[in-house]
């Protein structure tokens, strides 16, 4: 039955003023058709003037078509868009417009950053387990920000770094929101389509894969939405642009529902437990108004959920697991060792698998049902046979109706162990809540032993080993100079280095299991940065410290708070590696426990300090809070529950910051204590400031004074920049005294008119003689200058090695040097040989000096008179001295 244009005009909804949905304006009016599948009505609001819904049945989907005609995709698409304000601007959202055949996609506009997400679902669901198969994939395309891959390919590869990042910011607030028992597979896919260099897509990035979700099929619980906040001038500021960003104290990224938050990391420069709450309030307030907005957009365009999709474990069999597991569950869970603990577990498992089998409750088949429902399916050789007896006529297939007597239910064996995991995270949580006594006996605000070692790799530049009851942390320091920068190449910076970076491995033998090993995970991706960023605050300056800094930390134990082991051991490695650090940090986990219904309780939330890895698992909360104890560095929170509010947050940063204290006053033990100097084995670095015109001089032409210094010196690199800083690793103090030594020499400032005194000839050309007149620092003395007497070529009186005295006589715009050697001599008169001071025989100078003399009396004569050439072959050296002198003195001046 079609409703008329007049019916659902009273069903239209009011919109709230900051919104404002369009339609073409050309589009003619539409009626709706009522779907008669599962898919429900979709709610229309703030439509166009004279437009109206109308939805057409198309297998289980429905889809928006235009009045009188063919389906959307033939007149064209209908698109759907919302402003949604966050802070002080506005955020754009379409839909329906673009990628239709997906579950839901959607276009987010901030300023002119675009960044399109869509979610599609398998057709069919996957094998049950304990997770919901959900992948994320962020990608930033070059082609955004008007830039090409320099790859041979010239496309994007694999996921950069920061990318994984975004992927993890994305996935980690919506999987709480996801039901258990619903396995189909999910795939969110977000591309930044255009970036203007102002507006961060990673916020704009979770906010849209939110909406792609509400808009979907996918049967999830809440909307989420995701922003940035910041604090410039003690001020916060929701959703920042980049410029500002460069002054914030603080970068939180948040996300949440209109009720509770789900998901922060951040990092900060020791706030206060006080100014990170107010912060989280801001952001709530924020996500609050953007989730109201996508609701109303959910209610005009969404589709249904596919809540009859979700598939539970029978309730039976709860039952079943808890009668047969009882005591020695318990038994089981108190054991204090994780790997003893796990294998009685594993154990007990295997014994509950094996009854219900042996009493015939478990099936090979993947999911579970009762065998009275399940019907005889035969096939008939005619399809168009008469059906008798009751008999449904399907086709070629006949179901017959099974009048059989009710059997028991059967299990598959998958839910089986779903269940069992369940019933033992129930226990457990029991224990805690009702006990107040954890696995491991501690109570709640209790923390493990904790022993710290330093300087145990003699060979590394700082080491430290970093143990806290069964999590155990092995962090090394490598310094090095400006080559062992990480480069960074992103849509927000194309040439960014990073001098300091924490690399963060765990292997599976840390938890006593065997896997792949290889490149790193996004986990692994995910726990280094928050390791790094916690530690980032407290390292000096560049200029008092020039190292490149990079500290690995290898799990080699693991039960829990893995990443905060590692800023605790990268702490006390950059101390024994001689960094001065402004003060110590530390890092502590912190879970939840919520004593709901089941346990008779009211929902009261029991904090825990420093939580093992069942309790992650088991928990509600996983707060990861890092920092000195006056303030917080960094900070990260995942909820495994709908979410927790303010107060609760406000109890774990408190009981965190008493943990903090606690942990820093261990670290304080470590025996070994750090060195707190260079090793012998780091390299010496020293940054001396040059003139910026002077820089030239330290490079040389085509780079061959600085490769000169290398190979003379023996340093391992020189940088020179053009802002006149100059940066020499050397692998000792000697070379770099040495290397020091040279470029002062080079890069010095001398005066016109100054005298050097047995300079060395350095290179000989036809034009002159270069003379070093300092280490490093050479000059021309041009072969008009050698001499006051002519001279065709300047090998004819000067060899490499000779050593002369020069004036400086001019300095050009390029800081090279003009030298005169003819400047000294006393007068022209005077032999060039007389302030010569030359090592050969006294001989080999008389010689050159004749040839001297008779080429330039050669050319002379032509003024004066002819000389015969014979004469002056055959002359002796006294006649032809004699007769040059004459000659000399009848010259015009």
């Amino acid at each position: 039955m079609l409703a008329s244009p007049t019916t659902l005009h009273h069903l239209l909804l009011p919109a709230p003023p900051h919104l404002a949905f369009a339609l073409p304006h050309a589009a003619p009016p539409l009626h709706a058709w009522l779907p008669l599948s599962r898919v429900a009505p979709p709610r229309v609001a703030a439509l166009t003037h004279g437009s109206s819904c109308r939805m057409r049945r198309r297998g289980t989907r429905a889809k928006v078509v235009a009045a009188g005609g063919d389906e959307a995709s033939s007149s064209g698409p209908t698109k759907f868009s919302v402003k949604i304000p966050v802070g002080d601007r506005h955020i754009l959202v379409e839909t329906g417009h673009i990628g239709r055949q997906a579950s839901a996609s959607v276009m987010v506009t901030d300023g002119e950053t675009i960044v399109y997400c869509s979610v599609c679902m398998a057709d069919t669901p996957s094998d049950p387990s304990d997770f919901f198969p959900m992948s994320v994939h962020y990608q930033e395309r070059l082609s955004a920000a008007g830039r090409t891959s320099g790859g041979f390919f010239k496309r994007e590869g694999r996921a950069k770094d920061h990318e994984v990042l975004v992927c993890r910011l994305i996935d980690r607030p919506l999987r709480p929101t996801m039901p258990k028992g619903f396995y189909y597979e999910t795939q969110i896919l977000s591309w930044v389509f255009s970036y203007d260099g102002i507006h961060s897509p990673d916020c704009v990035a979770v906010t849209a894969a939110g909406i792609a979700m509400a808009l979907s099929e996918v049967p999830n619980k809440q909307t989420i939405a995701g922003v940035r906040i910041g604090m410039i001038n003690d001020q916060f500021v929701v959703n920042p642009t980049t410029e500002q960003m460069e002054d914030s104290e603080l970068d939180l990224m948040m996300a949440g529902t209109d009720s509770a938050i789900l998901m922060i990391e951040g990092f900060c420069d020791f706030l206060t437990e006080e100014k990170l709450l107010q912060a989280v309030e801001t952001g709530q307030v924020a996500i609050r108004e953007i989730c109201k907005a996508i609701d109303v957009l959910v209610q005009t365009c969404g589709k249904k959920k596919m809540v009859e999709a979700i598939n539970l474990p029978p309730a039976e069999l709860y039952r079943h697991v808890e009668d047969i597991s009882g005591d020695e569950l318990v038994k089981a869970l108190q054991i204090k060792e994780k790997i003893p603990r796990r294998k009685a577990l594993s154990a007990l498992e295997e014994k509950v698998i094996m009854i219900l089998s042996e009493q015939g409750y478990v099936s090979k088949d993947e999911l579970s049902g009762p065998i009275e429902n399940l019907a005889d399916i035969v096939e008939e050789e005619d399809e168009d046979e008469v059906i008798e007896d009751g008999e449904v006529d399907e086709g070629d297939v006949h179901i017959k109706p099974v009048s059989r007597k009710p059997h028991r239910q059967l299990f598959s064996e998958v839910d089986v162990k779903l269940v069992f995991k369940e019933v033992s995270s129930k226990y457990l949580r029991r224990r805690i809540v009702e006990g107040e006594k954890r696995s491991d006996g501690r109570s709640a605000c209790e923390l493990r032993p904790i022993n710290s070692q330093c300087g145990i790799l003699p060979r590394a530049h700082g080491s430290a080993l970093f143990t806290r009851g069964e999590t155990q942390a092995l962090a090394v320091v490598t310094l090095g100079d400006y080559q062992m920068a990480q480069r960074i190449d992103t849509l927000v910076d194309t040439e960014e280095s990073k001098s300091f970076y924490l690399q963060y491995t765990f292997p599976p033998s840390s938890v006593g299991e065997v896997g792949r090993t290889g490149a790193p995970n996004r986990r692994e991706i995910g726990h280094g940065m928050l390791a790094e960023r916690a530690l980032e605050p407290v390292l000096p300056a560049e200029v008092d410290f020039p190292y490149t800094i990079r500290v690995e930390s290898t799990i080699t134990e693991s039960n829990g708070s893995s990443s905060m082991a590692s800023v605790c051991g990268g702490c006390l490695a950059l101390q024994d590696a001689g960094v001065p650090i402004k003060f110590p940090v530390a890092g502590i986990a912190m879970g939840l426990v919520l004593d709901t219904q089941e346990f008779g309780g009211d929902g009261t939330p029991l904090i825990l300090s420093d939580i093992t890895g069942s309790e992650d698992a088991s928990g509600d909360m996983d707060l990861k809070v890092a920092g000195n104890e006056h303030g917080i560095s960094a900070f990260q929170m995942d909820i495994k529950v709908v979410g927790i509010t303010l107060p609760v947050m406000e109890q774990a940063l408190l009981q965190a910051r008493d943990g903090r204290k606690h942990i820093l006053n261990e670290m304080l033990k470590c025996s070994p204590p750090p060195c707190k100097a260079l090793s012998p084995h780091a390299p010496v670095i020293h940054v001396m400031k040059v003139k910026p015109n002077k820089v030239n001089l330290i490079i040389g032409s085509g780079g061959r004074t600085i490769k000169s210094i290398l190979e003379e010196t023996g340093v391992y690199a020189i940088d020179a920049r053009d802002d006149g800083t100059v940066k020499i690793t050397a692998r000792d103090m000697e070379s770099l005294e040495k290397s020091k030594n040279i470029i002062t020499n080079l890069t010095m400032v001398p005066k016109v008119g100054e005298i050097f005194r047995n300079c060395e000839i350095k290179t000989i050309a036809p034009y002159g003689a270069f003379v070093e007149i300092a280490p490093g620092r050479e000059g021309l003395c041009h072969i008009s200058e050698l001499s006051s007497s002519w001279l065709a070529k300047a090998e004819d009186a000067y060899k490499v090695g000779d050593r002369i005295d020069v004036k400086l006589i001019e300095i050009n715009d390029k800081g090279q040097l003009r030298l005169s050697c003819k400047a000294l001599l006393p007068d022209a008169n005077q032999e060039p040989g007389s302030i010569k001071q030359q090592t050969s025989s006294s001989v080999k100078e008389k010689v050159v000096y004749k040839d001297d003399i008779i080429k330039m009396t050669t050319r002379r004569s032509r003024r004066k008179k002819e000389v015969e050439p014979s004469a002056a072959e055959n002359a002796t050296p006294k006649t032809l001295e004699n007769s040059t002198a004459a000659q000399i003195a009848h010259l015009p001046p």
